[in-house]
């Protein structure tokens, strides 16, 4: 197995699930931040939200972000989807109904035409699991292995 192929499965371990990130686009050359549930699949995070958000309304004008969260980064172009009851959709909706359970129906109105998905395609990341750090090139599908121990100290 390669390294490359290792760090897909520490991929799929960490965020095959719901897993909120912040989520940084841009307007005008100007960063603006926020957190998102996110799901992770094949080298893809999927995103539920509404096409006329602030997020949305940038990544219409630049579709270079960047997620980050626990020393998690990644960077990746986005694609506004489209609606969840659109054809090309339904396969996604499926999983990304289940993944988001708790919360999905009772924040989403699948009725609203402005509902949205919005799928990152990952460039490259970084990510660590169990003492070994991966940097991670999507595009040109390798990464590198590493050893990797956290010890960052909060100074209030």
């Amino acid at each position: 197995m390669t390294t490359y192929e290792k760090s897909l499965i520490v991929m799929n371990e960490l965020f095959s699930k719901d897993y909120q990130f912040a989520l940084a686009t841009s307007s005008n050359n100007i960063p603006s931040v926020r957190f998102i549930d996110t799901y992770y699949e094949n080298k893809v995070f999927y995103i539920v939200t509404y096409a006329k958000s602030q997020k949305a309304k940038e990544i219409e004008q630049n579709k270079n972000v960047s997620l980050c969260n626990h020393l998690y980064r990644f960077q990746g172009v986005a694609t506004i989807l489209g609606h969840p009851l659109e054809a090309q959709n339904l396969e996604i909706r499926e999983t990304l109904t289940k993944i988001f359970e708790p919360w999905y129906f009772a924040h989403n109105n699948e009725a609203d035409p402005n509902m949205c998905y919005i799928k990152i395609d990952l460039s490259n990341g970084f990510i660590f699991k169990d003492g070994t750090g991966y940097q991670i090139d999507f595009t040109n599908n390798s990464a590198n292995e590493f050893p990797f121990q956290t010890d960052i100290s909060v100074v209030v």
